[in-house]
């Protein structure tokens, strides 16, 4: 009797239901294995393409306006053969230029202000002015002032970077838990070593995140800089496709753009998860 009571209650339960791959998948903030990842990462990629052949090679939008793939891939050809090569290497070195004397001021700045309250007032508000003026409209007083050889594209990049580089490694600072701050303060740790062996180690990761994200800004700044006023560059190679109506060769510039900056990304990326490993 007591067996048959115990085999009812057990088929009265509600039974539990077997998670789906795809629920696990969508967990938010779960993580997923990383062929996973690689695959739908490449996956994207397929996609993007896949529509771009659908469009030009199925004539839904002219090759005038949209090239297609193999046209796009030839004029890359013929680009990299007439020495396309050079203006890649000259917009690297400015970018990377102007950004490392913006991120060699950037970081010191950043971290008095998010971590002191009288730099903070002092000058926060100053790179918060700053930061809502476009980089761009500096450049024809840049022009003026120091004329239009290499200084003028990397101080339009300084200007563009040193600003978000400021405000957004202050912020990474004072993301550092309050808890652990006063936890070393009880346990005896002075103003100096809270700074350098707590609030640091604990924000240099998110400041990485926070260089990876600020130097792709930085591109946007030198390829502006480049059309307004230069004579070599992957911005001004667009420019001059521009005023001859080789879309493709524009395409080319702009896909190069993206290779660059996918690579120096996911480069960023693993150097930061290999260097600061315990916070992955």
């Amino acid at each position: 009797m007591n067996c048959l009571k115990q085999l009812s209650l057990e088929k009265d339960k509600p039974k539990k239901k077997k998670k789906t791959l795809l629920v696990n998948i969508m967990a938010p903030q779960r993580k997923i294995p990383k062929k996973v990842s690689i695959f739908l990462g490449i996956f994207s990629f397929v996609i993007i393409l896949g529509l771009w052949s659908f469009i030009t090679y199925g004539k839904i939008v002219g090759s005038m306006f949209v090239p297609t793939p193999g046209e796009t891939f030839k004029a890359m050809h013929t680009m990299f053969a007439n020495g396309f090569w050079s203006d890649i290497g000259i917009t690297v070195y400015r970018v990377m230029s102007g950004f490392i004397i913006a991120l060699i001021v950037a970081i010191p700045l950043g971290i008095l202000v998010g971590a002191y309250s009288p730099f903070a007032a002092l000058l926060e508000p100053v790179f918060s002015f700053v930061r809502y003026m476009p980089a761009s409209a500096f450049i024809p007083l840049f022009i003026f002032w120091i004329g239009i050889g290499e200084s003028e594209k990397i101080a339009v990049i300084i200007l563009g970077s040193l600003p978000q580089l400021v405000l957004m490694i202050a912020n990474n600072i004072r993301d550092v838990e309050t808890s652990l701050i006063e936890v070393s303060y009880t346990l005896g740790t002075n103003t100096f070593d809270v700074l350098w062996k707590i609030i640091l180690p604990k924000s240099l990761p998110n400041i990485m995140d926070t260089i990876r994200i600020v130097l792709g800004w930085a591109w946007t700044y030198v390829i502006v800089a480049e059309i307004v006023g230069a004579s070599s560059g992957i911005g001004f190679s667009i420019l001059q496709a521009q005023r001859t109506f080789q879309i493709d060769s524009i395409f080319v510039g702009i896909l190069t753009l993206g290779i660059i900056g996918l690579i120096v990304d996911t480069g960023l990326t693993i150097i930061n998860k290999k260097v600061f490993s315990w916070n992955f």
